[in-house]
């Protein structure tokens, strides 16, 4: 799996974390450690997005194949 698909799971995983404690516990990770409605928030949450879309990308292709 190259660096691209790998960073793009790790930022997943964040996104995926941080909603589940604002689910749970309704507090919000990101905006804690980078401040409520900041720039760099901003960014984290950007980021996040094009991650799961190229995450998306990679579910229509084979999986067996990537290392290719």
């Amino acid at each position: 799996m190259n660096t691209l698909y790998k960073t793009c799971l790790v930022l997943g995983i964040v996104g995926c974390l941080n909603w589940g404690l604002v689910g749970l516990f309704n507090f919000n990770l990101v905006e804690y450690l980078f401040g409520d409605g900041a720039l760099l928030t901003r960014i984290v949450y950007v980021l996040v997005m094009v991650a799961g879309l190229i995450l998306v990308g990679l579910l229509m292709k084979d999986l067996d194949h990537l290392d290719h």
